[in-house]
């Protein structure tokens, strides 16, 4: 058998600076995902660990040590568990794999497969913080949490448009955008969180949505309260009020 990958390659150019994303079905039938690269491709598993395997025969290294940990519990013992260095620089790697297939997911607008695997990124982020044994690897994912934060909320909004629900995926961006507010302030930095590329992207999209929001029943009866106490039309002004208090406004 011939192995030379340039057939594969053939009339699907790699394209700098952009995404270059397919699903494909693989010789075992199941669906896989090719990243384009430069000098190649990179072909991931569409829905277990990317690259197929099964450490110590869970689905990756979260589920194991999760296991772990669990079993711990039980005798009140997991606050002295630990992970090496060692155990951090292959979480770290495994990681990298569901970054890959994430953004490749997204490019594909495959919004379910990325709200799963950036949350699954953010448990690895967690795990790590709490059991790391060194500090360094404590916080060598930290600086990445708004990124996969901002991932999340943005696949999030996006299947809540799918089902036309603007005010659901406009408080999908908002709870993103307190996330990361909340990143900086727990860092000691919060002037730094508007300035970040994340909350930008976050902010753009919700005052995109903003505009398309169906007005608030009782911000609509403020704005007729105030022009009728402005026209002096006091009968119809406290009508108005009464509405605006059975309604639970001020």
């Amino acid at each position: 058998m011939n192995k030379d990958i340039k057939p594969i390659l053939e009339g699907w150019d790699y394209r700098a600076g952009q995404t270059t994303v397919r699903k494909v079905i693989g010789v075992d039938g199941t669906e896989k995902i090719q990243l384009r690269l430069q000098l190649g491709l990179l072909q991931m598993e569409a829905s277990i660990r990317p690259d197929g395997t099964r450490p110590y025969g869970f689905e990756s290294l979260l589920e194991y040590f999760t296991n772990v940990i669990d079993k711990l519990k039980k005798d009140g013992k997991d606050d002295q568990f630990q992970l090496s260095e060692q155990d951090c620089a292959d979480i770290r790697d495994e990681a990298l794999q569901y970054y890959y297939r994430y953004i490749s997911l997204f490019d594909l607008g495959d919004f379910k497969g990325v709200v799963r695997d950036t949350e699954r990124n953010l448990k690895v982020f967690d795990l790590v913080k709490q059991h790391a044994k060194t500090d360094a690897d404590k916080f060598s994912l930290e600086q990445y949490r708004p990124y996969v934060v901002m991932m999340n909320s943005r696949s999030r909004a996006n299947l809540a448009l799918a089902e036309n629900d603007l005010a659901a995926a406009y408080k999908s961006l908002q709870e993103g955008m307190d996330i990361v507010r909340g990143f900086f302030q727990n860092y000691g930095q919060p002037n730094l969180a508007e300035k970040s590329e994340e909350f930008r992207i976050l902010r753009r999209q919700a005052e995109e949505l903003k505009d398309r929001l169906p007005r608030d029943p009782l911000e609509v009866l403020r704005d007729k309260l105030a022009t009728a106490v402005k026209d002096e039309r006091f009968e119809e002004a406290a009508r108005l009020r009464d509405k605006i208090k059975k309604l639970g406004g001020e």
